[in-house]
């Protein structure tokens, strides 16, 4: 997918004097309406403050006053799509890209024209990710991936498959020196994103694509053969197998199996650096192996964007700041001090690579990634898949869990 952008924008103070109320009747954290000059925006705590005092400078040029508010970024979706019928949402909020669909489906977020000269500032596959009927619904400015965090005491190598992973966990597991060859969550109820990495290095799909590289709800690839046999192979390595995908590792203890030395390989994501620092863990980064043969593994990458609410009456005025202020270095190299994520401005990564040797890892990891789709069906998926995934991992039948699920995410989704 690609997105025809907008010429450079210019006139910051007089595109101020267009905007001539209220972020559509915003309440702040008091619960009290904003005032008719104001840009409210909505963020999670953690960036909030980063953002209040990164908008300043924009604020200060438009005279203007910026709210920030701090919500739960789980709550931001829901809230907004509230507010939004409700008349009275932010004009500017930070989400996931993969929230896209959803969001245009119910007519909450306006497209944005992203000037040429700070696209070009961008990677490319992050605004493919943003994009939806061939427009883009919201600027990017970080994304996450999982990644292999091996430790290097006992791993000192990187493994080059699947295979090498698990037969060096392997041995350390039979000479009593792990109690686990891998930590992957899994759980009862399965983990379709984590699992993803392994399940398309082995030829299974969710959705495919149409000739625009598009997701296609009416390809749904679940039940097909290629699935089923991909999950064949997982299961390979099972309960039922050789016990190295297990139920009884979940997002609850799959960090502290590492770090207490009982993993000597952990599927991880940017939030497990500060904790395993913490930890003293002697560890490295690398690339999540596919299976031997396969295709390479794909895991799921997630960007963070901001959104332009639809029928803001500061609509000009959160144009201007999400292309031009959003896309800036500073900008960016301020939100990442706040909340240590990948940014994809070209710039912003190149200085935060330089001090960090993690983020270049995590970035090499992501290499072969995948964005999530961001169509509206996504949602109906996971619990179907990933319950038939942990299904598989504790050994029951490959071909009659994944047409389950295939079924059911059919009919939830009308295809």
């Amino acid at each position: 997918m690609r997105f025809r952008s907008a010429p450079a924008v210019t006139g910051i103070a007089a595109i101020a004097l267009m905007a001539t109320a209220c972020g559509g009747g915003g309440a702040d954290e008091g619960g009290e309406t904003a005032a008719q000059d104001t840009l409210v925006i909505w963020s999670d705590p953690e960036r909030a403050d980063a953002i209040k005092a990164a908008a300043a400078e924009f604020a200060e040029a438009n005279g203007i006053e910026v709210d920030v508010q701090g919500l739960a970024f789980g709550d931001i979706q829901g809230d907004l799509l509230n507010a939004h019928q409700a008349g009275n949402a932010p004009d500017v909020f930070i989400g996931a890209h993969d929230w896209t669909g959803n969001l245009v489906r119910n007519g909450a977020v306006q497209p944005v024209e992203l000037p040429q000269d700070r696209a070009a500032g961008l990677d490319e596959t992050s605004l493919d990710a943003l994009g939806y009927d061939g427009q883009l619904f919201g600027v990017p400015y970080s994304q996450e991936n999982i990644f292999l965090m091996r430790n290097a005491d006992l791993a000192p190598e990187a493994p080059e498959t699947f295979e090498e992973l698990v037969e060096v966990g392997t041995e350390l597991r039979d000479s009593g020196e792990t109690s686990e060859v891998l930590s992957m969550a899994v759980g009862q109820e399965g983990d379709p994103y984590r699992m993803n990495a392994l399940f398309t290095s082995a030829g299974g799909y969710l959705f495919g694509q149409d000739e625009e590289g598009d997701w296609d709800p009416n390809d749904l690839g679940v039940g097909s053969d290629e699935s089923v046999e991909a999950m064949e192979k997982i299961a390979e390595y099972g309960e039922a197998g050789e016990d190295v995908l297990r139920r009884s590792i979940t997002t609850d203890n799959d960090a502290s199996l590492f770090y207490e030395g009982e993993a000597p390989f952990f599927v991880a994501g940017p939030w497990n650096i500060a904790d395993a620092d913490e930890a003293g863990v002697d560890y490295e980064i690398s690339t999540i192996p596919g299976f031997e043969g396969g295709e390479p593994a794909s895991p799921y990458i997630g960007y963070q964007a901001f959104f332009v609410t639809e029928g803001s009456d500061n609509g000009a005025l959160a144009q201007e700041f999400v292309t031009n202020y959003v896309t800036d270095t500073d900008f960016v190299l301020d939100l990442y001090e706040a909340d240590p994520r990948m940014p994809v401005q070209t710039e912003a990564l190149e200085s935060v690579s330089a001090d960090d040797p993690n983020i270049a890892a995590i970035a090499e990891a992501g290499a072969e990634g995948m964005p999530m789709p961001s169509i509206p069906e996504m949602g109906e998926t996971w619990e179907p898949l990933g319950i038939a995934q942990a299904a598989v991992i504790g050994g029951e039948d490959v071909r009659e869990a994944m047409e389950g699920a295939h079924s059911t995410i059919a009919e939830q989704i009308g295809e």
